[in-house]
């Protein structure tokens, strides 16, 4: 592998140093700014040998270095020996200095610093240019290398989009459009360009398998009254797909035919576009009035339907049989010593593809046994996949797409003898997560007013964690959306009755172990009160126990007990249909009274 990336690298340098180029940033992401993305655009893990989610290279013609953060660390140092690339540490105890900071140590006047604008937003490259601006460099947009010395790079997805069935989605093509069109009239513009996969799949009732854990389809589109154009490889249009958006009548175009149709639309229209989502090439191209601002389709998207509502929570009473498959296999096998960590995530994807419905992991499982649960964000390898035993604790977090719903859902537990400190420790997130699902709250309230209600309880003990509490998470679609979230970050982003959001706290002990506790909760309406307005509040829609060998009972007061014992009355109840007589029994001692 080493030999293939220094290769690899020095093709990059050759074609710098021919068309004049000093660096050369090259990010992880593809036009879409998408989570995840396919093999296409993965030109950074081809220059580099790096294949985590996050990390940016930076190439000069003498050096070159990959930022990434702690999740990364320990994958960056084994995939970057003797690739000619040096790892950066985004953060940690001692963060080293960003690549604009490296780049001004490194660079002489008038260097140029080049981008494919492509896969850099709007947002992204303006402050790149005035970054050049300040400090004597030039910053190039359209340097393209993937385009000519990727000679074995992969074809772009063609797999073909497919209908989600308005049954499932709860509202028609129709409908949602003129939602939109409201949205983009009120913001003072005529046509709005969305390049959102997500997006896009929402709006058209589109879904599709272009990149991995989320059901999307690679395409752009321009929303505008009698003139919606989608850019989509055409070879995915089936005859059904093709029915359908005339039906709605969506004009099909060629996907790389967007840049020069951008280019010809007229001047006289106003276009709406996010500039931290559309590509620096794309905003670029227009020559009209901009406005730009957050498509209206995001909130729009995040206010589920009832339809969408009571799929999702038929999708949670399937994902909780198939965990409890999951979690009393690995009770059963875990003493013998034969499986470890990746065989805890290849037994959950067997066990969830048994369920109606089920298309897929809605992101790669974390299963941390003992100090890798301390990682937030580890992902088991064959190579670095710990064996389990019949003792310490294992962080799962896991999640599903279904039809209908879309799953995220964390448990720590005990494989025996837990000590008094993982123990106390565990009670203390459960505490937390208790708290903030009770919470009831004033409509306009943010993420960011409820997020010490999870934290409180390990403040109060000097202990904290320092991910968010919760995210968006959408319907048969993305596992992570927004706007809303929970944590300590201001986001100005309201709480809206219909929006999905996690409840996630969690304690990380570096070496020894990890605990997270997370549900997927719905905001409600609460209450209605003459002098104070209208109120908030959660229902749980994740269904699974929690470990009530890990739970303190002196720890808590009476409402938290009264809640757990509500919830697994819930959770029995609510699963035990979809089990056998055997699993059931094994359920009914996992929820029973504290």
């Amino acid at each position: 592998m080493s030999n293939t990336t220094r290769n690899n690298l020095e093709a990059l340098r050759e074609l710098m140093r021919r068309v004049k180029v000093s660096a050369v940033i090259i990010p992880g992401t593809d036009p879409h700014q998408s989570e995840y993305i396919s093999d296409y655009w993965k030109f950074r893990d081809w220059v580099s040998g790096f294949t985590g989610s996050n990390g940016t290279a930076v190439v000069t013609l003498d050096d070159a270095r990959l930022w990434t953060d702690s999740r990364y660390f320990l994958q960056a140092e084994e995939q970057l020996a003797d690739s000619g690339f040096t790892m950066m540490r985004e953060n940690g105890d001692d963060p080293d200095p960003t690549y604009l900071e490296w780049l001004l140590s490194e660079l002489h006047d008038d260097a140029i610093i080049a981008i494919d604008g492509r896969l850099f937003t709007a947002m992204e490259a303006n402050q790149l240019d005035r970054f050049c601006g300040e400090n004597g460099f030039r910053l190039a947009t359209e340097f393209y290398p993937a385009d000519n010395i990727w000679t074995d790079r992969p074809p772009r997805p063609a797999a073909p989009a497919y209908v989600h069935d308005e049954a499932l989605a709860g509202e028609t093509v129709d409908s949602k459009l003129e939602r939109v069109f409201d949205a983009i009239e009120n913001a003072g513009a005529d046509a709005l360009f969305v390049t959102a996969l997500d997006e896009i799949a929402w709006l058209l009732n589109l879904r599709g398998s272009d990149v991995e854990f989320t059901p999307v389809v690679i395409a752009m589109m321009l929303v505008q009254r009698d003139n919606c154009n989608l850019f989509i490889d055409k070879d995915k249009v089936t005859p059904e797909v093709a029915d359908h958006l005339k039906k709605y009548h969506i004009r099909v175009r060629d996907y790389d035919d967007v840049q020069d149709y951008l280019e010809r639309v007229s001047d006289r229209i106003t276009m709406m576009l996010d500039p931290n989502k559309v590509s620096d090439a794309l905003n670029s191209a227009l020559g009209c009035t901009i406005v730009y601002g957050t498509s209206p389709i995001v909130g729009l998207k995040a206010v589920k339907n009832e339809v969408q509502i009571a799929g999702i929570r038929k999708a949670m009473e399937r994902d909780g049989a198939a965990l409890v498959r999951l979690m009393r296999w690995v009770e059963d096998t875990a003493p013998s010593g034969t499986i470890n960590e990746v065989d805890v995530w290849e037994r959950g994807k067997r066990e969830r593809a048994r369920m109606d419905n089920y298309r897929g992991d809605s992101f790669a499982m974390i299963a941390g046994y003992r100090e890798h649960g301390a990682i937030v964000h580890y992902e088991a390898t064959d190579e670095s996949a710990s064996t389990l035993h019949g003792e310490g604790l294992l962080l799962v977090d896991s999640g599903a797409q279904y039809l209908d719903g879309t799953t995220d859902i964390t448990r720590t537990i005990t494989l025996g003898a837990p000590t008094e400190s993982e123990i106390h420790d565990y009670t203390l997130v459960l505490k937390g997560h208790l708290a903030l699902s009770r919470a009831v709250f004033p409509t306009g309230i943010c993420g960011v007013n409820l997020d010490v209600l999870a934290r409180l309880p390990l403040w109060q003990e000097g202990m904290t964690y320092w991910h968010g509490t919760g995210h968006g998470v959408g319907h048969f679609l993305g596992c992570h959306e927004g706007p809303q979230s929970i944590r300590t970050e201001i986001n100005p982003a309201v709480l809206e009755p219909g929006m999905v959001v996690s409840n996630e706290p969690g304690l990380y002990k570096t070496g020894e172990y990890g605990i997270r506790t997370e549900n997927l909760l719905l905001v409600t309406e609460a209450m209605k009160t003459d002098d104070f307005g209208s109120f908030l509040r959660f229902e749980t829609l994740t269904l699974f126990p929690y470990d009530l060998r890990l739970i303190d009972r002196t720890m808590l007061n009476a409402v938290e007990i009264e809640q757990i014992n509500a919830y697994h009355r819930e959770v029995y109840n609510r699963i035990a249909p979809y089990l056998t007589d055997d699993e059931r029994q094994w359920l009914q001692a996992k929820t029973q009274a504290i």
